[in-house]
């Protein structure tokens, strides 16, 4: 097997607004990511964060620890208090077997803030990309000599956020520092994902796996909502259940030979979108699509 197919638990329960699926229980999660046929989760916020802890619960399901998302805080942090900030997280993962870590640059970010719209997501400051791009990657040199990869998220109402974004950013470090190919992300920030998968196909080290409404996007930037409110108004579905052509993207994966994890992060309101029935869905899609590629 070339790939795994993992979920996130903003399925049924969202980090970012903890408001949504807030009465469902880290059992139900699991429970039902498994019965939908997942072999992994990311982690979320009803996750202890205790590898003794986690670990046999996570077993109990048979399901394996993916990943799990890092604030990181390079733009203000220096690399020593980086690595000291990030040692319960890195010895989390770590010990439950997952070799990528989810890291996003949060400093000046939105995407959390419901009264912001996402449009004004903070900018990068031009000056600061090779510095960054060094401090990054000697964190990134730091987290691998643990066994853990950085896996970048760029990320709607963040600093790296677009393909050009992206370009300067892998530009500016080292092959330490992965790629996460957020399909969802990119097409949100207006960019194609597949164009992104072909430039950076070898740094490409984790995949999360979102599908986007085109109609609801639309709306939603006519709006200039936050990102939050683009969220409840449904822009986000599972994949082959909107408009990312997840065909090529996938057949781009094969012939970089990518052999991680594919893992569905489609936030929803789980009121409206029962969690189950499009955990369901997008496990078949995404076997489906994985399988044609050749990456099953």
């Amino acid at each position: 097997m070339t790939v795994q197919l993992g979920i996130n638990p903003l399925t049924w329960t969202n980090d970012d607004l903890p408001s949504l699926g807030a009465e469902t229980s880290l059992e139900t999660c699991l429970s039902e990511g498994r019965q939908a046929g997942f072999a992994g989760f990311e982690l979320g916020n009803k996750f202890p964060r205790q590898p003794q802890i986690l670990g046999p619960i996570l077993a109990s399901h048979y399901l394996k620890l993916v990943s799990g998302w890092y604030s990181g805080q390079l733009l203000t942090r220096s690399v020593e208090e980086e690595i000291a900030a990030v040692q319960p997280h890195l010895t989390l993962l770590r010990e439950l077997g997952a070799t990528v870590m989810v890291f996003a640059e949060v400093t000046d970010c939105i995407h959390g803030d419901q009264t912001k719209p996402v449009y004004l997501r903070p900018l990068f400051p031009a000056e600061r990309w090779q510095e960054y791009g060094e401090k990054l990657t000697e964190f990134a040199r730091y987290t691998q000599s643990h066994g853990v990869q950085i896996a970048y998220h760029h990320h709607m109402g963040t600093v790296i956020e677009s393909a050009e974004d992206i370009n300067h950013l892998m530009e500016n470090t080292s092959e330490e520092v992965g790629l996460l190919l957020d399909t969802g992300h990119l097409t949100f920030a207006g960019d194609d994902p597949l164009t992104v998968a072909k430039r950076w196909g070898k740094r490409i080290n984790h995949v999360h796996c979102k599908d986007i409404r085109p109609e609801v996007l639309e709306d939603v930037k006519n709006r200039k909502t936050s990102f939050l409110d683009a969220v409840l108004s449904g822009v986000f579905t599972v994949p082959g259940d909107g408009c990312v052509n997840y065909s090529a993207i996938f057949n781009e994966l094969r012939n970089n030979d990518y052999h991680g994890w594919l893992v569905v992060e489609a936030e929803q309101d789980p009121a409206v979108a029962h969690p189950l029935t499009y955990a369901t869905l997008g496990y078949k899609n995404l076997h489906r699509l994985a399988k044609e590629a050749g990456l099953l």
